[in-house]
C-alpha cells in the first residue's frame, strides 16, 4: 500500500508539471499571436525539453524501483528455506533441494541482469555465480574470478572474498590464503581487514601454525579493546573483536591473558 501511494504521488507530480507546462505554453500563444513566431518556437523548444527531462526523471524512478523489487525478489529465493515438506498453506516459497534452490534462483537473476543496467547487472551477476557453486561449481568459480577484477568495487570485493571461500572449502589454501591477505590489505568496508584476518588465522590454525594465527587474532582484539567512541568512552566490542577473542583463548591462553581487560558496562555507560 505504502508503495502503491508512493508511486501515486509521483504520477500526480508529473500530471502538475505537464498540466502547468502545457498551461504556460499556451497563454505565451495567445501573448505572442502575429508578433513573434520564431519566439514561440524556441519558447516550445525549450519546454518540450523540459517535459521531456520530467518524464525522464519519471520513466527512471519508475525502472528502479522495478529493478529494487525484481533483485528482491530473487534474493528471496535465493534465500528461501530448504525443505521436503514445507507446511500446508504457506506462502513462503521453499525448495526440496539445495540444488533446485540454487537453480531457481539462478534464473531469477539472470533475468534481471538481462533486463536492467548496473549496479543491477553486475550485483545480480554476483549472485549468480555464488548460486552456482551449488549446481556448476567450475562455472560458479569462474564467474567469480571474473568479477573479481569489476569496475563495480563492492561487486569485486564480495566476489573476491566468495572465491577465497571457495578455494578454502575445496583445500586450495594457499590460493585462499592469497586473496584474503589483498581484502586484508584493501582496508574496505564491505568486507574488513578483521573479516579477512579471521579466515586467514583459522587457515593458519587448521595447517597447525598456531603462532601466526595468534599473531593475526591478538591485534584484533587489542584494537576493539582499545576503540574509544566519539564521546571518548570505550567503544562496544564489535563481532570481529569477540570472535578473536574466543579463538585466541583456545589458542594461545598465554597470549590471551597479554590483552587490556576487556571494557566493562560501567566503561560503556550501559
Amino acid at each position: 500500500m505504502a508503495k502503491y501511494k508512493k508511486k501515486r504521488a509521483r504520477e500526480l507530480r508529473q500530471d502538475v508539471f505537464r498540466d502547468k507546462t502545457l498551461g504556460l505554453f499556451d497563454r505565451l500563444g495567445d501573448r505572442l499571436e502575429g508578433k513573434g513566431r520564431t519566439i514561440l518556437y524556441v519558447i516550445a523548444a525549450v519546454v518540450a525539453v523540459a517535459l521531456l527531462a520530467g518524464m525522464f526523471s519519471w520513466w527512471r524512478a519508475r525502472k528502479t524501483d522495478e529493478a529494487r523489487r525484481a533483485l528482491g525478489r530473487a534474493i528471496g529465493i535465493a534465500q528461501a528455506p530448504v525443505t521436503p515438506s514445507p507446511a500446508p498453506g504457506s506462502t513462503t516459497p521453499s525448495f526440496p533441494t539445495e540444488d533446485a534452490r540454487a537453480k531457481q534462483a539462478v534464473e531469477e537473476f539472470q533475468k534481471v541482469a538481462d533486463k536492467y543496467g548496473d549496479p543491477y547487472r553486475e550485483i545480480s551477476r554476483y549472485f549468480i555465480a555464488t548460486n552456482l557453486l551449488t549446481i556448476d561449481r567450475k562455472r560458479g568459480i569462474s564467474e567469480l574470478q571474473t568479477l573479481s577484477k569489476s569496475d563495480d568495487q563492492r561487486v569485486s570485493t564480495l566476489a573476491k572474498f566468495a572465491l577465497a571461500q571457495a578455494k578454502e572449502a575445496d583445500g586450495q589454501d594457499e590460493e585462499a590464503i592469497a586473496l584474503y591477505q589483498e581484502l586484508a590489505q584493501q582496508n574496505g568496508t564491505i568486507i574488513t581487514p578483521e573479516t579477512a584476518k579471521l579466515r586467514l588465522a583459522a587457515i593458519y590454525e587448521k595447517q597447525g601454525k598456531k603462532k601466526e594465527a595468534a599473531d593475526l587474532l591478538y591485534p584484533i582484539v587489542e584494537e576493539a579493546r582499545k576503540a574509544k567512541g566519539p564521546d571518548g568512552k570505550p567503544a562496544p566490542q564489535s563481532a570481529a573483536g569477540r570472535e578473536a577473542a574466543q579463538r585466541l583463548e583456545k589458542l594461545d591462553p598465554a597470549r590471551y591473558e597479554q590483552l587490556p581487560p576487556e571494557p566493562t558496562a560501567d566503561d560503556l555507560g550501559i
